[in-house]
């Protein structure tokens, strides 16, 4: 998977989903990092609290929306 916007969006989509299913269940964000998330995606704490705070599917929506428009000005 190559470097751009979209695919950073998905990952950090796909840490919180992640974390959001397992806390959920009662346990802690700490150890949804240590066992879970850091075995996968070999990021730092600082990097998984920042993850957590982006609203990523909000910005996904708007990101494929200004490229369906842009095609749309294209044709």
């Amino acid at each position: 998977m190559g470097y751009n916007r979209r695919n950073k969006l998905k990952r950090i989509v796909e840490v919180q989903n992640i974390t959001l299913e397992h806390t959920k269940r009662g346990i802690s964000q700490k150890w949804v990092y240590e066992n879970v998330i850091y075995p996968h995606f070999y990021i730092s704490p600082a990097t998984y609290n920042n993850y957590l705070a982006v609203n990523a599917k909000a910005e996904l929506r708007k990101l494929e929306e200004a490229e369906a428009k842009q095609l749309k000005l294209d044709f």
